[in-house]
C-alpha cells in the first residue's frame, strides 16, 4: 500500500488530478484457507479483512475516491 500512497500523495499534492481507487481481492485459495483457519466462512473472513483495511486507510488519513471489493456485484459485472 505504501508505494501507491506515496505516488498518489505526490501527484495530488502537486495539483494533478488523481483518482485513487483501492480495495480488497477476496478470491482464491489463500482466502479460503485463511477462512478455514479462522473458523469462518470465506465471506465472513473477507468482511473482517475488508473492514480492517478500511480502518487502516482511515488511520493513514488517505483520501481515496473509491473502495471496491472483488466480491461486490459492480466488480463482478465489470470483469
Amino acid at each position: 500500500i505504501h508505494i501507491y500512497l506515496c505516488c498518489f500523495s505526490y501527484y495530488r499534492n502537486d495539483g494533478m488530478p488523481v483518482y485513487f481507487l483501492t480495495g480488497t481481492d477476496e478470491h482464491g485459495q489463500k482466502v479460503q484457507q485463511s477462512a478455514i483457519n479462522a473458523n469462518k466462512s470465506p465471506i465472513e473472513f473477507a468482511d473482517d479483512v475488508s473492514n480492517k483495511f478500511r480502518d487502516l486507510i482511515s488511520a493513514l488519513n488517505c483520501t481515496n475516491n473509491d473502495f471496491i471489493r472483488t466480491t461486490e456485484t459492480r466488480h463482478k459485472d465489470a470483469v
